[in-house]
């Protein structure tokens, strides 16, 4: 009897130490973390600075000066399954001059209308390629 008893506190205890090392296993899980290509960098600064440009036309400030860091959109590198094609070089050539344009003091086209054609050429954009930003690109343009 007192083996039976010895054999079932035995069997009792290795159970109990099989269950922590499988909850220990289950803690060291490795998540691999997104991370944003230097295009995704990009034009979510180009969204935040023209949210802000939309927010001083409103105010009824008119912008002076054009962001440099708007022309790595040439040059930063895209997301792994992405590549540059000829429909995303016209675009962003298109881009970047209306995008100038909305700094042009001598045109003679309202700042509302310059700034939502360059919206609108982001807009074009994503609807040949990455479609996911539209809707909060579209918040952008000013009605």
């Amino acid at each position: 009897m007192k083996q039976l008893l010895w054999f079932f506190c035995f069997a009792f205890l290795l159970s109990c130490n099989l269950k922590e090392k499988q909850v220990e296993k289950k803690e060291k899980k490795v998540y691999d973390m997104y991370e944003s290509s230097e295009m995704a960098i990009l034009m979510n600064q180009m969204y935040a600075h023209n949210l802000k440009i939309k927010k001083e036309i409103i105010a009824g400030k008119i912008p002076t000066e054009f962001p440099l860091d708007f022309l790595k959109i040439h040059t930063a590198e895209l997301s792994d399954f992405k590549y540059r094609n000829e429909n995303f070089q016209a675009f962003s050539t298109l881009f970047v001059a209306a995008e100038k344009d909305v700094f042009n003091a001598a045109s003679n086209t309202p700042i509302e209308d310059r700034f939502n054609n360059a919206v609108g050429m982001c807009i074009s954009c994503h609807q040949t390629e990455c479609t996911g930003p539209i809707p909060r690109i579209k918040k952008l343009l000013i009605k």
